[in-house]
């Protein structure tokens, strides 16, 4: 009986230290929760007005805020197009914003991070928005998704249309690669995405699984789901951003009920700025300058949190300069995973987000509009080539409506170019001079410092000339030689 006893606590510890082992080995889970046009501002830690985000906040405590975090493009299309290549979309031919008439998508030989992850034996969902090409052979599900559910393109791209409400075919929801509804309730969207989520987690549980939230709202038209809706001071867009931080609660809850924790990599930022034109239906960049479709702060920096206990920081606020393009080598060199073979423009930030003094490994990053390089961020510094940009014209827009609604409702979805952006979604075309702002006193770019400072002018204007030679850029007329096409179906 005491050999049995002795034999029976021996295999006790044995299968103790092989859990252990286990645990220990185990690959970190990754939850990547993106918002779609959520500014700056809209987080309680952040600034935000009339409403709260207490689950946005707690995340923020247990994990590191990034203050100079930035998207590659002000755009939705572009802005996942770069996180999740590592590329500037420039690079993989993808600008702007795509729609129910786009042939073009992600390059099926662009090695995403979805894939690198199901290659290192990952489950993967996306539960929300795509926007990388509306066909089967860009789809998610083609691209290293096990599951998806969610749109094909941006919400607007429907019967909502302040505009072009008339051109617009039913929205289709898709579960996998078949259309389950057309015109859905979008009050209930991000519901359904949150219900979705938290049912892949506990799915997967015994696994290492990736989660990818790119939710629909708080991009126009807005809805909140009758639970929110009439909740906050801030009216509909406080109740969509509340609700919005529910899901984040839901997901971080289910995250802790199945205690992976320790074991689970949450991400936290918006694809782009605020859309200003919209007005009450808008977001707040805070103290940043302008908004979506633009270069300068408010377009560009967004709210960014990450956490993972025992790793990243806890409470604490960094300001070195990253990018989403950041992401994917960054969270390979984590996972052990393989790069892409093709070149990638983002960089291993691990020192950043796990040492408390890691820097920036970017001598500058470069922000585009479609196909101009507009401006450059150097340390504190910020400067903005002569460029037109968008702003909002006159009164900003309500219930819905842009700025300048009614004036140009003839205008087509095919109209290219900045005036017809602004012709279909308000405001107006203005343009700005050569420009040098100090970030450090000045984020939102009021004092254009360049006569005083010609040495760093110079200095940064230099640094142009070979992302110029690589990318392109049409304000100067230069080819890019490092540009790869997108994918494209007759």
């Amino acid at each position: 009986m005491r050999r049995l006893v002795l034999l029976s606590l021996v295999g006790f510890h044995l299968a103790i230290s092989a859990g252990s082992a286990a645990a220990a080995d185990r690959l970190p889970n990754i939850v990547l929760i993106v918002a779609d046009d959520m500014g700056y501002g809209d987080m309680s830690s952040q600034g935000a007005k009339g409403f709260s985000t207490p689950n946005l906040d707690k995340l923020g405590e247990e994990g590191t805020r990034l203050t100079s975090f930035y998207v590659a493009q002000p755009v939705c299309t572009a802005s996942r197009a770069a996180f999740l290549s590592g590329c500037y979309p420039n690079r993989v031919s993808l600008q702007g914003a795509l729609n129910h008439t786009s042939k073009n998508g992600i390059h099926p030989d662009e090695y995403l991070l979805p894939e690198m992850l199901k290659d290192k034996g990952y489950a993967t969902a996306g539960l929300g928005k795509w926007h990388l090409g509306t066909v089967m052979e860009f789809w998610p599900t083609r691209n290293g998704f096990d599951e998806w559910f969610g749109t094909p393109y941006s919400n607007d791209n429907t019967k909502y249309h302040p505009v072009l409400a008339d051109e617009m075919p039913p929205f289709p929801l898709y579960e996998g690669e078949s259309v389950i509804e057309l015109d859905p309730d979008q009050s209930q969207f991000t519901k359904r995405i949150t219900d979705k989520a938290v049912s892949f987690i506990e799915r997967n549980q015994d696994r290492p699984f990736f989660l990818y939230v790119p939710h629909i709202m708080p991009h126009v038209p807005i809805f909140a789901s009758l639970q929110f809706r009439g909740k906050t001071e801030h009216g509909l867009y406080g109740d969509v951003l509340e609700e919005l931080d529910w899901s984040v609660g839901q997901i971080l809850a289910a995250i802790d009920r199945l205690k992976l924790t320790d074991d689970t990599i949450v991400i936290f930022f918006s694809d782009n700025g605020p859309w200003p034109s919209y007005g009450e239906h808008a977001g707040d960049a805070g103290p940043l300058r302008e908004g979506k479709l633009t270069t300068f702060e408010g377009g560009v920096r967004v709210p960014c949190i990450m956490r993972w206990p025992g790793h990243i920081p806890a409470g604490r606020v960094c300001d070195e300069p990253v990018m989403a393009i950041d992401l994917l080598p960054t969270l390979t060199k984590i996972v052990g995973g393989t790069l892409p073979t093709k070149k990638i423009d983002g960089l291993d930030i691990s020192d950043v987000l796990l040492k408390p003094d890691g820097q920036t490994p970017h001598e500058a990053l470069f922000f585009y509009a479609g196909t101009e390089l507009q401006a450059i961020r150097q340390g504190k510094w910020k400067l903005h080539f002569a460029h037109p940009y968008i702003t909002v014209a006159g009164e900003p827009g309500k219930g819905g409506k842009p700025s300048n609604w009614g004036q140009n409702k003839a205008q087509s979805i095919t109209q290219s170019g900045i005036e017809g952006i602004a012709s279909r979604h308000g405001g107006r075309v203005e343009q700005l001079e050569l420009s040098l702002f100090d970030l450090s006193v000045d984020p939102g770019e009021t004092t254009n410092v360049a006569a005083q400072h010609p040495d760093i002018v110079a200095r940064m204007k230099k640094l142009a000339g070979p992302i110029r030679k690589d990318l392109g850029d049409s304000l100067t007329g230069v080819k890019g030689s490092g540009v790869r096409e997108a994918g494209w179906v007759k």
